[in-house]
């Protein structure tokens, strides 16, 4: 799957698109300048089981990582995946 990533100034996201077609897509707040809160997580029916919403968390871990942010999963979903995957632990806040 690819993951692809958009930002505005105060928003961003991470999206799954085929055909045109967002099928997933989560999305987070900017606070401050190390910091983004995930706030939604919504995988559609066409991805399910396939490990869809896993993989846009990873691929918000990668760029904490990568631009040394921390993470605020507010999201249930994406609460679950941090509480279960403990390599994540560097970026969570």
């Amino acid at each position: 799957m690819n993951i692809q990533r958009e930002e505005s100034d105060s928003k961003g996201s991470f999206y799954i698109e085929e055909d045109g077609r967002r099928l997933a897509f989560m999305t987070y707040s900017k606070a401050g300048p190390s910091l983004i809160i995930i706030d939604h997580t919504e995988v559609s029916e066409a991805l399910k089981g396939k490990n869809a919403g896993k993989q846009l968390v990873a691929a918000a871990v990668e760029h904490a990582r990568k631009n040394n942010l921390k993470i605020l999963p507010l999201c249930p979903f994406a609460r679950s995946v941090f509480d279960r995957v403990k390599d994540y632990a560097d970026v969570l806040s």
